[in-house]
C-alpha cells in the first residue's frame, strides 16, 4: 500500500502538493477564523448599490467542484498546466492567510432579514450560519476562480472544445459575480483578489528562470 501511495504521489506530484496544502491551508484559516481578535470592516461604496439575490447561491456553491475537478483533470491529464495552476492557487492562498492574519477583516453586509422565503434564501441562511463573514479579503473565491479561467483557457486539451470552455469560463464569471450578490464578499474584495491574480500570473506564469523555464515549471521538477 505505501509502495503504492509514493508510486502515485511521484506520478502526479502537483496533486500531491496540493491535496498536502489543501490540509495545512484549512487547519491555518480554521485558526484565523476562531481566533479573538479586533476585525477591521470592509467596506466600498458601490457595495450600496449591488441588490442582494439569492439565487446566486448556485454558482457560489458550485465553486467547490468547480475548482477540485478542474485542478485533479488537468494534474492527471495536463501536468504542466496542472502545475502551473497549482503553484498560482497555493501562491495566492498563502498570500490570503498572511494578510488575513496581520491584518484581520470582516464583514458587515449581509442582511439581518429577508423580505421572501424560498429554498434558495433557506441555502444562503444555511451558509451564512456555517461561514463567519470574516477574513474574506482578498476574496478566494474570486482568486481561485481566475486561476481556473486562467487554466482551463490555456489548457491544449480543450482546444477542440470551444463550447466547454466557454461554459467554465462563464461559470467562472458567475462564481466571481455571486460572491457581491449574495453579500459573501465587498467590491474591494473582488477588486484585491483580481490585482493579486494579475501579479501571481506574472510570477507562476511568466517568470524565466536561466533555463528558460517558468517557476512553475522548474518547481514540477523537484523530486520528493
Amino acid at each position: 500500500m505505501m509502495n503504492w501511495i509514493r508510486q502515485m504521489c511521484h506520478q502526479y506530484k502537483a496533486l500531491a502538493v496540493m491535496g498536502l496544502y489543501a490540509v495545512v491551508y484549512l487547519v491555518a484559516f480554521y485558526y484565523l477564523e476562531n481566533r479573538k481578535v479586533a476585525y477591521h470592516i470592509i467596506h466600498f461604496g458601490i457595495d450600496a448599490y449591488i441588490p442582494f439575490c439569492e439565487y446566486f447561491i448556485i454558482p457560489y456553491l458550485m465553486w467547490f467542484g468547480y475548482v477540485a475537478i478542474t485542478v485533479c483533470w488537468l494534474c492527471i491529464k495536463d501536468k504542466e498546466e496542472g502545475g502551473k495552476l497549482v503553484a498560482f492557487l497555493i501562491a495566492g492562498m498563502t498570500l490570503f492567510i498572511v494578510i488575513s492574519a496581520v491584518f484581520p477583516n470582516g464583514l458587515n453586509l449581509r442582511p439581518k432579514t429577508f423580505s421572501r422565503d424560498n429554498i434558495f434564501i433557506d441555502m444562503v441562511r444555511r451558509l451564512y450560519a456555517a461561514d463567519t463573514s470574516t477574513n474574506v479579503v482578498p476574496s478566494i473565491h474570486v482568486y481561485n476562480s481566475i486561476g481556473i479561467m486562467i487554466a482551463v483557457w490555456r489548457t491544449k486539451l480543450l482546444k477542440k472544445h470551444r463550447v466547454i470552455k466557454a461554459a467554465m469560463e462563464l461559470l467562472g464569471i458567475s462564481i466571481i459575480c455571486s460572491t457581491v450578490f449574495i453579500k459573501q464578499h465587498s467590491m474591494l474584495d473582488v477588486m484585491t483578489a483580481t490585482i493579486l491574480s494579475c501579479l501571481m500570473y506574472a510570477i507562476c506564469y511568466r517568470t524565466e528562470t536561466e533555463e528558460g523555464e517558468s517557476l512553475s515549471e522548474a518547481g514540477a521538477k523537484i523530486k520528493f
